[in-house]
């Protein structure tokens, strides 16, 4: 009966395997795909050349024969005198710092593309292929926000290239293909599956990272990741990792978010993204409440360019924009991708929430370039300090009123034209928790301005008063940035 037993089990476990896909144990070889793309992957030699002088004047001991740039150990010269508070005569020196990273060809007539900081501030360029031809590579464009740069060089012939796939399509447990050149190896070429898509790893304002446990290191950035078809679904561009090797968390840009700016870059050396002319965050449970939401969702609205697209179509400081052209808003990090993806000059439906009911508000884009550069002209020095007075506390804050005294010592700039200072944080509260911090200037409570302590404790004991569990907050920082904080007023 045992032996009977034993076969019964033995034939069902082998009708098990021939009943399992072939995709659940991993494609028997990834060597016809690795064959079919590899000629178009191709090895980033970016060279950094630039002039390094010693101190002006000629001032200090000369410096014996054998001593100097280019010198063994001239370094360690340099150092001894600058620790002894002794000049170095002026001696023109070059230096040179060279990086290796990964790229692939997108057209057969030379159009190379690879990450912004593998080809950072370089002065030359040089494109490596896999039969070892070296071409010398123009740079058409980056883009640091992405980290994505579109290369041009001049083959005999036409190049093996790519092209990109719908990342969108990408699934978590989908195989891919990394290839690049880690470490300055070479071709190399390793596999794994997606391991999480639009990961948020705070390098910048578009993160939507492919997570993948395919071996990427140091080297490999810029290099493609592809899909099972020979597609490109992103570019290799960080990793995780506390030893600076693969751990197996590795992360590509989508193809679906550099494709545009790509575009963009070959057409115009240069990115065009749309431009909405407000400052955002992220909307906690608390503020949902407060804001009778429903629901956490949506990008809170912290401020309001007052020479954006946003401003003369009637947005507000406190509006929740929970729909942009038609596209949901779950979270706030949602907005600025579709923001940027997004023609320049196009009439725009946004849906926000304000007193608890929607609104439709049509805002024409700007163009974010333009307004960054009037943000970094923007030198508004107006002075409104209020006069010193006594301070209270309230909702774990010590509050003060704004003085000069206290822009001083805190170094609030003119910017910041209102509001209370928050002078010291109980460690114990709700306020320490939301990381609120002295020197930080308290500007709002439920969307009413206070300019005095005595404001704040009005306001609070009112809320308290009617039954109210949450103090909405307008906080901002020192260079004037505001953030919103809900806090318990019990």
């Amino acid at each position: 009966m045992k032996v009977l037993q034993a076969y019964v089990a033995a034939g069902f476990a082998a009708l098990l395997i021939l009943l399992t896909p072939a995709a659940a144990k991993g494609p028997d070889s990834l060597s016809e795909l690795a064959e079919k793309v590899q000629d178009a992957v191709v090895n980033i030699s970016a060279t950094q050349t630039f002039e390094a002088k010693h101190n002006k004047g000629g001032e200090g001991p000369q410096l014996p024969p054998g001593v100097g740039p280019g010198a063994p150990f001239d370094d360690l010269f340099e150092e001894f005198f600058r620790r002894r508070g002794q000049g170095v005569p002026e001696i023109p020196r070059q230096r040179r710092s060279s990086s290796l990273g990964s790229g692939f060809v997108v057209d057969p007539s030379g159009i190379v593309i690879t990450n912004n900081h593998v080809i950072a501030d370089a002065n030359e360029v040089t494109v490596i292929f896999n039969d070892g031809q070296k071409l010398k590579a123009e740079i058409l464009g980056k883009d640091q926000k992405v980290d994505v740069a579109v290369l041009k060089v001049k083959p005999e012939k036409p190049l093996k290239a790519v092209k990109f796939g719908d990342s969108d399509k990408a699934k978590v447990g989908d195989w891919v293909l990394a290839v690049g050149n880690p470490f300055g190896l070479g071709g190399s070429v390793t596999a794994g599956i997606v391991s999480a898509r639009n990961r948020n790893i705070d390098s910048g304002p578009y993160d939507n990272y492919i997570q993948t446990d395919a071996s990427i290191n140091k080297g490999n950035s810029g290099g493609p990741l592809f899909n099972m078809d020979g597609e490109v679904i992103g570019i290799n561009t960080a990793i995780l990792s506390p030893s600076g090797g693969s751990v197996g968390i590795g992360f590509a840009t989508p193809a679906n978010t550099v494709e545009p700016v790509i575009g963009q870059l070959q057409q115009f050396g240069e990115t065009r993204r749309g431009w909405l002319g407000v400052r955002i965050q992220n909307i906690d449970d608390g503020i949902a409440e407060t804001l009778n939401l429903g629901a956490t969702r949506g990008a809170l609205v912290a401020g309001v360019d007052d020479k954006g697209p946003s401003k003369p179509a009637g947005l507000k400081v406190g509006d929740v924009i929970v729909r942009f052209d038609g596209k949901p808003i779950k979270e706030s990090r949602d907005l600025p991708k579709l923001v940027a993806a997004t023609p320049v000059g196009k009439d725009v439906e946004l849906v926000i929430v304000r007193g608890g009911k929607e609104q439709t508000k049509t805002v024409k884009l700007g163009r974010l370039e333009d307004g960054e550069k009037v943000a970094s002209k923007n030198g508004d020095k107006e002075k409104s300090d209020s006069p010193g007075g006594s301070s209270q506390s309230v909702l774990g804050l010590e509050l003060s009123r704004l003085s000069d005294e206290l822009r001083a010592r805190f170094q609030i700039k003119d910017a910041v034209k209102g509001g209370v200072v928050i002078t010291a944080v109980d460690p114990r509260s709700d306020a320490a928790e939301k990381r609120l911090q002295p020197g930080e200037v308290l500007l709002e409570v439920n969307q009413e301005a206070v300019s005095d302590p005595a404001d704040v404790v009005k306001k609070v004991k009112a809320l308290k008063t009617d039954g109210k569990k949450t103090a909405l907050l307008i906080v901002a920082n020192g260079q004037g940035d505001a953030h919103f904080v809900a806090l318990p007023v019990e």
